[in-house]
């Protein structure tokens, strides 16, 4: 496991707590990335770490993306 120290250093260049961290981790790891629900939390996780408001049309469409397996190599082009 990575020594507080670690979160310490990313907490002070996110602003993202190591709480936060560690439940988005186990959320990845343990959630169903075909279920919209889990999706839908971990956008609005990523969202709230960021800082970076996504509406729901954007969303809606991320989530079919990942659901239909049909996100770009390059997910930037998505935005």
């Amino acid at each position: 496991m990575l020594d507080d120290s670690f979160f310490k250093k990313i907490e002070k260049k996110t602003k993202v707590d190591k709480n936060t961290i560690v439940s988005l981790a186990e959320k990845l790891q343990k959630g169903n990335m075909k279920d919209e629900k889990t999706l839908s939390e971990v956008i609005d996780t990523l969202s709230k770490m960021t800082g970076k408001k996504v509406n729901p049309e954007l969303k809606d469409k991320i989530i079919k993306k990942v659901v239909t397996d049909d996100v770009p190599k390059n997910v930037d082009k998505m935005f």
